[in-house]
């Protein structure tokens, strides 16, 4: 007989959750040191970003009792970043600075540093500015754009699995119906 609630959370383990919770500390930072704290935009990056975490979390949370919810909040948490990246790019355009190029090497360098915390990210940005090549907030936005992009591909990967899954196994109510149906015709 099938759990009538499986296994649910861990949320903690997914790569979208930790790349999301990076790039909130990343953008919490870049908007402190490149954007006015009292700005608008300040707490709508800020507020985007922490949305990507907490719809990951929330919605894994979730999916035990409701897989149509955790499809919904992970596609928010998705829908999120987007907003996030579209921030970043508008940044880059006001201050007049080159939004990298997906050929840009310096992409490529980024994606194979695999940061776990903003200190790492800063430091990098730092020594990438110093080998002149870029000024550290072309440097700092694109590359919280190159994260973005994983995280919003692993995001779109993530919610076609759920997606499928949840047509596949169906929903709690589905799964409350199998149940009980198998404990009447075994008592």
């Amino acid at each position: 007989m099938e759990n009538l609630i499986p296994k649910h959370g861990g949320y903690r383990q997914l790569k979208t959750f930790q790349l999301s919770r990076l790039i909130f500390d990343i953008t919490i930072r870049f908007c402190n040191k490149f954007i006015g704290v009292r700005s608008r935009t300040h707490d709508q990056m800020v507020q985007a970003a922490r949305s990507g975490v907490q719809n990951i979390a929330e919605g894994s949370q979730a999916s035990g009792t409701s897989k149509k919810t955790e499809l919904k909040l992970t596609n928010v948490a998705r829908a999120s970043l987007e907003e996030l990246c579209l921030d970043y790019e508008d940044f880059l355009r006001q201050k007049q600075l080159p939004l990298w190029e997906r050929s840009d090497p310096r992409r490529q360098e980024i994606s194979r540093q695999r940061f776990s915390t903003a200190d790492q990210f800063a430091i990098f940005v730092r020594e990438m500015s110093q080998k002149q090549q870029g000024s550290i907030p072309e440097i700092a936005a694109n590359g919280a754009l190159v994260l973005l992009s994983v995280t919003c591909n692993l995001l779109n990967r993530q919610i076609t699995a759920q997606a499928e899954a949840f047509q596949n196994e169906g929903g709690f109510t589905e799964r409350l119906y199998r149940t009980r149906k198998a404990a009447q015709q075994h008592p």
